[in-house]
């Protein structure tokens, strides 16, 4: 896969797991500690992808930009949650 099909791919799994902060942030202010944990959980495997893609990625520095601001807001969500 090409690099740019990587960056894509790695973006759409970060957004993902941005979106699905959000979600998680709603049940818990909703009191849905089930369903919360449950997605929680399954986010798991997306964390390891990310993390492998990152790896062996070599991003310029507009994309590294660009993946700091959304991983930012992924890590306010997190420590929000």
């Amino acid at each position: 896969m090409p690099y740019s099909e990587q960056y894509k791919q790695l973006m759409l799994q970060y957004t993902q797991l941005r979106n699905s902060a959000e979600d998680i942030s709603r049940m818990i202010d909703n009191e849905d500690f089930d369903n919360a944990l449950t997605m929680i959980n399954a986010r798991e495997e997306i964390f390891l992808s990310c993390k492998c893609i990152r790896k062996y990625l070599e991003l310029t520095p507009v994309q590294e930009k660009e993946l700091n601001v959304l991983l930012d807001e992924l890590k306010e969500l997190e420590v929000k949650n």
